[in-house]
């Protein structure tokens, strides 16, 4: 089915997270609660201040609500939302193979990655286990489960500290989901017992799966990375960093999940100097090189930390980075990350989104 031609040239329509998340060899993605749709109000307001026709399910959405802004990624939502005039489909959601906006792709622009780069790169493993390969500076891991048929893993039974010191890993730890959303079932151990106690529990609950991903704990600073894609105009033809964002302020070792600690209270552009420190700027080279290897589409946002050495490690990329931003009342505290360090270079929110809309490809 072909969409309509609608009388805007550009005519937007924001998705959130509705369609089932597939289960994927046994591990699913945590889902958001809301599904994404106070940052997809947040992103379809700055549009309409910047001027773009924004096509909503309701006519005159609340801007102190997140409902009535976003269409659901469900094969009718998507639909739905063409036959109002949408030329755009904005993918503030989570893509996987098989999702509803397959069958739109080439049809209209769509912001967002390829639904099979994210299914493929949204399994933790599998993405460490390539920018390895690559040469690049990612914190080796180690995979974990209860289950003797799972034999891509570790038997926890069978892991011990002399186990762990053969595979040159030692306490403190971090326990993981495969398919992880944000600080969502990660936990930093520090022996044995709190490792079996960590993983047990989460690996019978099914949250997250029968397969759990171990890695050494980085006490080092904390910093977040986004990469920008080229633009498909021609102005910035090449991946390019924003600066890095400072992360402070860990419960447990673990960045806050910025639903309960607005990222704004706990994270802090990093100064002029500190960027040209000859470490960042290997780092920031290294994260171009994650985002040409899976040949992001869309801002991505990769989480490093540094190791007893002192030298940056990714230890998360992020193929779908929070997108909240201020403007709608009540949420001048929800810049992101990524909006932070945009901020940091001039661009406020509304210019953000429209430099990702400019980035909008069949």
């Amino acid at each position: 089915m072909n969409p309509p031609d609608p009388p805007d040239p550009t005519a937007v329509a924001i998705l959130h997270q509705a369609a089932p998340q597939p289960v994927r060899d046994g591990i699913v993605k945590d889902p958001k609660p809301g599904g994404y749709q106070d940052s997809g109000a947040d992103i379809a307001f700055a549009l309409r201040q910047a001027g773009v026709t924004v096509v909503t399910p309701e006519a005159s959405p609340d801007p102190a609500g997140d409902i009535g802004w976003t269409f659901p990624d469900t094969e009718s939502g998507i639909t739905e939302a063409v036959q109002a005039g949408a030329n755009i489909l904005w993918a503030n959601t989570v893509l996987f193979c098989s999702h509803p906006i397959e069958r739109w792709l080439g049809c209209v622009r769509v912001v967002g990655q390829l639904p099979a780069t994210v299914e493929k790169y949204d399994d933790k493993a599998v993405m460490n286990r390539e920018l390895l390969a690559a040469g690049l500076p990612v914190v080796p891991h180690i995979l974990v489960t209860t289950s003797p048929d799972r034999p891509e893993a570790l038997l926890l039974a069978s892991l011990d500290e002399s186990a762990l010191a053969r595979l040159d890993f030692s306490f403190p730890l971090v326990v993981k989901p495969i398919r992880g959303r944000g600080s969502a079932g990660v936990t930093m151990v520090d022996d044995l017992h709190t490792l079996r106690a960590t993983v047990e529990p989460t690996i019978a609950s099914a949250r997250f799966g029968p397969v759990l991903m171990i890695e050494p704990y980085l006490a080092g600073e904390e910093v977040t990375v986004t990469v920008m894609p080229p633009d498909p105009s021609g102005s910035s033809p090449a991946y390019r960093c924003l600066p890095p964002v400072r992360r402070f302020n860990h419960h447990d070792g673990i960045a806050p999940y910025n639903g309960t600690v607005a990222v704004v209270h706990n994270s802090e552009v990093l100064s002029a100097d500190e960027q040209a420190a000859s470490g960042v700027r290997n780092l920031l080279d290294a994260c171009r090189q994650v985002a040409e290897h899976i040949e992001a589409r869309a801002p991505i946002r990769i989480d490093c930390r540094q190791d007893a050495s002192g030298s940056f490690r990714i230890f998360d990329v992020n193929l779908k980075p929070n997108m909240t931003g201020p403007g709608r009342p009540g949420r001048d505290d929800q810049l992101s990350l990524t909006g932070m360090a945009a901020a940091s270079i001039g661009m406020d929110y509304v210019d953000l989104v429209m430099a990702m809309l400019r980035g909008a490809r069949r």
